[in-house]
């Protein structure tokens, strides 16, 4: 577990905060124990007590200052709690050695996503989602093959890294 989880608190994205979105910094933990580190957006102005949430990751090999944390800004602006977060081994979160890649472990990551969602007292447990972007978008479908609690997936995907990972990749696997 990493013990020294140092939090950036500027702005660090490669986009601009929307204004009718709020942001914060959150830190939950795998079952590997390993701490992921997340931007969790939220609408300002919330009419509901309970908003429905999406965990978003990826593209592969991405942190999510990039890609995923604009989608998951653009999905609170649209009326979602959302987590952007870094996986294990990437960007602010846990885990060596560094830049590595795991299924087993990436797909417990959005599981460890969703457990946050599920706890999260803004979140509606029984409306939780994922995004899984370029890479991660077979880890997506991965979790939500296994986790019942995910009602909705979306993948944006051109290939998926988890058969790729399984299969040598330089043979065609589709």
């Amino acid at each position: 577990m990493n013990k020294n989880v140092v939090l950036e608190q500027e702005w660090d994205k490669t986009f601009k905060l929307d204004e009718n979105v709020n942001h914060e910094k959150v830190v939950f933990h795998n079952r590997f124990g390993i701490d992921l580190v997340g931007d969790l957006y939220s609408p300002k102005n919330i009419n509901e007590d309970k908003l429905p949430a999406l965990a978003v990751c990826g593209p592969f090999g991405a942190v999510k200052e990039q890609a995923s944390g604009l989608y998951a800004m653009e999905m609170a602006k649209r009326g979602f709690i959302t987590l952007a977060f870094d996986p294990s081994y990437t960007g602010e979160s846990g885990g060596y050695p560094r830049y590595n890649a795991s299924p087993d472990i990436n797909t417990e990551d959005f599981q460890a996503a969703v457990d946050f969602l599920s706890t999260y007292g803004k979140a509606d447990p029984d409306r939780i989602g994922i995004i899984g972007i370029c890479g991660w978008g077979g880890l997506a479908l991965n979790t939500a093959s296994i986790d019942t609690r995910i009602k909705v997936t979306i993948v944006s995907t051109m290939y998926d890294m988890s058969r790729i990972a399984a299969k040598d990749c330089r043979k065609r696997v589709f």
